[in-house]
């Protein structure tokens, strides 16, 4: 097999990747235009069904919880995620490597798993008089569940980049004067930045998303994946076409928001770094 032939037969391979994941989509969002409810022929193109969609007063609240839902969780679980990255830094090497493999768990843990270990846990303080007449389960539980199963991702996201870090600039900062507060925040926090806006929207994503800890952690309380959920088991609605899609393209959005921040940064930190090479060089002349 010459080179040609290898170079096309990686690019084949590619493309049916691609299509394998893709065209599920692809195919979802050409029949939420579909102007018949038939999943199998498309008779015409039509908005109807996002017309209706946006009038749906079930989605609209489902939807209104879960982006309040998602946004309290994200910014709780990245204050909480990078402060437990800030003090796992600074322990001993194998404290470190203790604490990480314990914050691996609910990652790799399945999600039924974690979403019943919760709702046993918020039954069991229930039991107890936790939440009045009313019971615990609803908006609260579903904040904590959510930041719970976020929080990992902050460690994960901060910390690699926390480890990068010269230690010495932080020291250097006290020493000129910069109490503890001020080293932290006018030296470390801008360096990590990039990564906690990142850990941020992977939060967000993931709870606006997520199905499975919800579901048994929502008591009456519906978010956007329960209520799409709900609309499943009786019809499936073209409806489901059309929040599917646009649903879609708002967290392809986020993603590429996200990849376009790091590589600014990323950009802006080689810009410095040529700079301040070029000034030593001219230094040193």
């Amino acid at each position: 097999m010459n080179k040609k032939q290898s170079v096309l037969l990686q690019r084949t391979y590619i493309v049916l990747v691609f299509c394998f994941m893709y065209l599920p989509i692809a195919v979802m969002i050409a029949f939420s235009f579909n102007q018949s409810k038939s999943r199998s022929y498309f008779t015409g193109f039509t908005l109807d069904w996002y017309k209706s969609l946006f009038h749906n007063e079930m989605i609209l609240s489902a939807l209104g919880s879960s982006l309040v839902l998602a946004l309290a969780s994200s910014i709780l679980a990245t204050v909480l995620g990078t402060l437990a990255t800030i003090g796992i830094n600074s322990m001993s090497r194998r404290s470190q490597l203790l604490i990480n493999n314990i914050s691996y768990v609910p990652v790799v843990n399945p999600e039924i798993i974690t979403g019943v270990s919760l709702m046993l846990l918020f039954v069991m303080a229930q039991n107890f008089g936790i939440g009045g007449e009313g019971g615990i389960f609803g908006w609260t539980t579903l904040l904590i569940a959510h930041i719970t199963f976020n929080v990992p991702y902050v460690i994960f996201n901060v910390g690699p980049k926390l480890r990068q870090l010269d230690p010495s600039l932080y020291n250097a900062a006290l020493d000129l004067g910069c109490t503890p507060r001020q080293a932290f925040s006018k030296v470390i926090l801008p360096q990590l930045s990039p990564a906690i806006l990142s850990a941020f929207l992977i939060s967000l994503t993931y709870s606006i998303d997520d199905f499975m800890i919800s579901y048994f952690n929502s008591g009456t309380m519906q978010t956007l994946p329960i209520a799409i959920y709900s609309m499943t088991r009786k019809k499936v609605s073209p409806e489901i076409n059309a929040l599917s899609a646009v649903m879609f393209c708002v967290i392809l959005t986020i993603i590429l928001i996200s990849n376009a921040l790091d590589s600014r940064a990323y950009r802006r930190n080689q810009k410095a770094i040529r700079k301040a090479m070029q000034a030593e060089g001219e230094g040193v002349r």
